[in-house]
């Protein structure tokens, strides 16, 4: 585990996976920690894609390609392929730490390089993904990340959700793959304006994330604290998912900033492109809220 820290605040980031082990300030938590391995992808880093891939099968200019299949029992790829990796620490400061991995094997086709920082400020904490083309063709790719925000010491039940989603996509119940495309978030899928989670349950992808001040905003707000998962525009999805059994916790919620949807190596929505040679950089983070 690597810690950082900067005044009152403190993250802690594990080097299998680079997922965030725990963020608090002055004491308070921010996100659901965990003792042992991370439970239900608790902090995960999703490159080079998010959600999942059906079937694992996708075609880059022509060629089928075969992901690991990382879901067996819907047989689907899921997640990407960094979260298992033991990472290289680059940079470790007080304050500051950053991390990188090679993406190539079990079933990618170009090799790329990620990396990853995580910083502390008065602000709160920014986490910053790069994306490297290594190779020798152009690749899409999409990035994603599992923290399960909480809102300080409330509990989810009494907490309120707000989302900047515009969009909603459908999903088979039995696969989790697109049933269908996005649409008008409406009802019981509008987060638009804060909803108490209390009775809430999804497992969902919402699309259309409009930003703020040059930011996409998502907040979860409670009697005992609160926090904004924000994010660059190239998130224009978050997938939100609200777990009964989380480890000690018991009732979570992860809010899951995402570039593109659930199967978007077959879709093509929102996927990123890099030619050879090529980077992309992207950010989102947390900040505490009164």
């Amino acid at each position: 585990m690597l810690e950082i820290a900067h005044g009152g605040a403190r993250a802690v980031i594990a080097k299998v996976g680079a997922g965030l082990k725990s963020f608090e300030v002055d004491g308070v938590p921010y996100v659901e920690t965990y003792d042992g391995e991370p439970p239900m992808g608790s902090g995960a880093v999703l490159v080079p894609w998010p959600n999942r891939t059906a079937g694992g099968t996708w075609v880059l200019d022509g060629a089928e390609q075969q992901l690991e299949i990382g879901e067996t029992a819907r047989g689907n790829a899921i997640h990407g392929l960094v979260r298992h990796a033991e990472w290289t620490v680059v940079e470790h400061t007080g304050s500051l730490v950053s991390l990188e991995v090679g993406v190539e094997g079990r079933g990618w086709p170009v090799p790329l390089r990620t990396t990853i920082t995580y910083a502390l400020d008065d602000e709160g904490l920014t986490v910053s993904h790069g994306v490297h083309n290594i190779g020798s063709a152009r690749t899409p790719f999409g990035v994603g990340t599992h923290p399960y925000p909480r809102a300080g010491k409330s509990s989810t039940d009494t907490s309120t959700l707000t989302l900047a989603a515009t969009t909603v996509l459908p999903l088979d119940p039995e696969r989790m793959i697109p049933s269908g495309p996005a649409v008008p978030v409406s009802g019981e899928s509008d987060f638009r304006a804060a909803r108490l989670l209390k009775g809430v349950e999804l497992d969902t992808p919402f699309g259309g994330c409009e930003p703020v001040d040059g930011l996409v905003r998502h907040q979860l707000r409670g009697p005992d604290g609160g926090v904004e998962v924000w994010a660059d525009p190239d998130f224009k999805w978050v997938q939100v998912y609200t777990p009964d059994n989380f480890p000690g916790r018991g009732r979570a919620v992860a809010i899951e900033p995402m570039t593109c949807p659930p199967d978007a190596l077959n879709s093509g929505i929102d996927l990123l492109w890099l030619a050879p040679g090529e980077s992309w950089a992207g950010r989102w983070g947390l900040r505490p809220l009164a």
